[in-house]
């Protein structure tokens, strides 16, 4: 039997360490070709360089009449340059365009459709225009092999839109980080629990999470608490770049993953000062960084956010963006234990300034609700295993190390963890 499971969390790991220490690792370098309907969210791998010019030929800018400049010069509203509408563009002669339409040859310039009076079979120009006025040219918005995108960048709809304008069908991306989520506990079902038995929710919930930020995932079977089964299922995975494990991460007699990580190679965090969730642990086996959450479906989804998540980024080479908070004010006091940083679920509600100021605000017209403020009233049930507590919560205030606790009326961040990257 392992010290730790002797004598239990001695030393809890601040979150910051332990994160840091996740991420020294290195990233991957494996890419691959892609077609832009698979591009969106991928970074990417090698510089691209426009392929054609946008727009490739000469447009109108303007709907109204293509002409030569020099025939317009001049033009005013007492003394209009008079021309006559044609089939192309000649002395004293102009073609009828649209916004987009291609420039006619001969034509260096396009008149306003409302500068433009028509009396008899002619044209009355009032105003002059410049060469090259309403009209965009060849490579106005990108010109052939300009640089769009290097190394790094990580793509967006707009880009790939901007991509296929430029006439580039394929990118070379960053490959996804390959990740395995192995649940484990001889008391999981899938389905039809009877007592005693628990439905398996984690491989579920944390898989599609790790898709949502950009992992490759493989979902396994239930794996028992058995000692060689969990080895064999850690070795099994070790092609991947991550194996994050649920359950069986403390110190109890059944919780072995972290004594079979160690056999296998290395544990270098187990306990972190967090709650919920502190019986995480982190190590390392033939370079393949294995994540092993607690078991409790709350405390495994905060573990995730908080160490998964940006391994992931860091192993794509995918930026690291902070989650979307919102501030509101706490409607009741938030506890937790020094040293130790908290995630306490809250429900959000908006309140009229009107509600907040005693004041119903009826018979003073339409209410703006820009001037609304949201409270954040802390969830009753908050167990590490009270699943709807994260559900139907609208995000966590994270309650910093150093306090004891946010008191009732404070203005607080709220962090939306589930954010849709």
């Amino acid at each position: 039997m392992s010290d730790v499971r002797r004598s239990g969390f001695k030393e809890r790991t601040r979150v910051a360490t332990a994160r840091q220490r996740l991420l020294e690792t290195d990233r991957i370098e494996r890419t691959e070709r892609i077609p832009l309907s698979a591009a969106d969210g991928r970074v990417v791998a090698d510089p691209i360089d426009a392929a054609r010019d946008v727009p490739h030929y000469a447009r109108a800018a303007m709907d109204g009449w293509a002409v030569r400049a020099e025939d317009t010069f001049g033009a005013s509203d007492r003394s209009p340059s008079v021309l006559r509408p044609a089939d192309s563009v000649g002395p004293d002669a102009a073609v009828r365009v649209h916004t987009g339409s291609e420039l006619p040859a001969g034509a260096d310039a396009v008149v306003k459709v409302e500068d433009v009076e028509t009396v008899n079979d002619d044209l009355e120009v009032f105003d002059a225009v410049a060469g090259g006025e309403n009209v965009a040219p060849v490579g106005e918005d990108v010109e052939a092999g300009q640089r769009l995108y290097d190394p790094g960048d990580q793509l967006r709809p707009s880009d790939l839109g901007l991509l296929k304008a430029t006439g580039v069908d394929v990118v070379e991306a960053v490959a996804e980080p390959e990740v395995a989520v192995v649940p484990t506990g001889e008391e999981l079902v899938q389905a039809d629990p009877a007592p005693g038995e628990v439905i398996e929710t984690n491989r579920f919930t944390v898989s599609r999470l790790a898709e949502r930020w950009g992992a490759d995932v493989t979902r396994r079977n239930i794996v028992t608490d058995d000692f060689e089964a969990l080895r064999a299922a850690v070795e099994r995975d070790l092609t991947r770049d991550v194996v994050v494990t649920t359950g069986g991460s403390s110190v109890g007699e059944r919780d072995l993953i972290p004594e079979v990580v160690e056999e296998l190679g290395e544990v270098f965090v187990h306990g972190v000062a967090l709650k919920p969730g502190h019986p995480v642990a982190l190590g390392r086996v033939n370079g393949v960084t294995v994540v092993m959450l607690p078991g409790y479906p709350v405390a495994a989804i905060v573990n995730a956010v908080q160490f998964l998540r940006p391994l992931i980024k860091h192993l794509g080479r995918m930026p690291a963006h902070p989650l979307p908070t919102r501030e509101a004010t706490l409607t009741r006091k938030i506890r937790s234990e020094p040293g130790v940083k908290t995630f306490a679920r809250v429900k959000l509600e908006r309140v009229s300034q009107g509600d907040q100021n005693g004041s119903s605000g009826e018979g003073n017209g339409p209410r703006d609700e820009s001037d609304d403020g949201l409270e954040a009233t802390p969830t009753r049930a908050s167990g590490a295993g009270v699943l709807s507590s994260v559900a139907l919560a609208d995000g966590w205030v994270v309650v910093p190390e150093p306090r004891e606790g946010i008191p009732a009326g404070e203005t607080v961040a709220v962090e939306n963890w589930e954010y849709h990257e």
